[in-house]
């Protein structure tokens, strides 16, 4: 899988933020703790990027990532309860709208921290993958 180190990385700095703080703070807690990890761990972000959104090659608006992590994988945090089909759908059509291969999705919210690989099924390294 392509980025499966990156992501297995951004993953483990993620596990290591919820097993110091556990479950109950807001997002931008856990997107704080895991700025500081991630750079412990010597990877390379941007937090609270703009990134523009295309609609069939033109720019249509832009929004705020999150993490954009070694300017190749998307980082979505969440503080949720439970993660639910709307989060994973949002994820996906941020990697579509930012033309990203993979992003990641991450909750925090819940006593055992989870997370989802998600896949921008459109991009030329996906299709080349299949």
């Amino acid at each position: 899988m392509k980025y499966e180190e990156l992501t297995h990385r951004i993953i483990g700095c993620a596990m290591k933020v919820h097993s110091t703080l556990g479950n109950g703070f807001q997002e931008v807690i856990y997107q704080r703790a895991l700025a500081i990890e991630m750079e412990k761990q010597g990877l390379g972000f941007q937090r609270e990027m703009a990134m523009d959104i295309y609609y069939e090659e033109h720019l249509i608006g832009s929004r705020r990532v999150d993490f954009f992590v070694e300017n190749k994988i998307m980082v979505e945090l969440k503080a949720v309860i439970k993660l639910e089909d709307i989060h994973l759908a949002q994820a996906m059509n941020y990697c579509q709208a930012y033309n990203l291969p993979i992003g990641l999705l991450i909750n925090f919210g819940a006593r055992s921290m989870e997370f989802k690989r998600v896949y921008n099924v459109n991009h030329p390294e996906n299709k080349k993958a299949s």
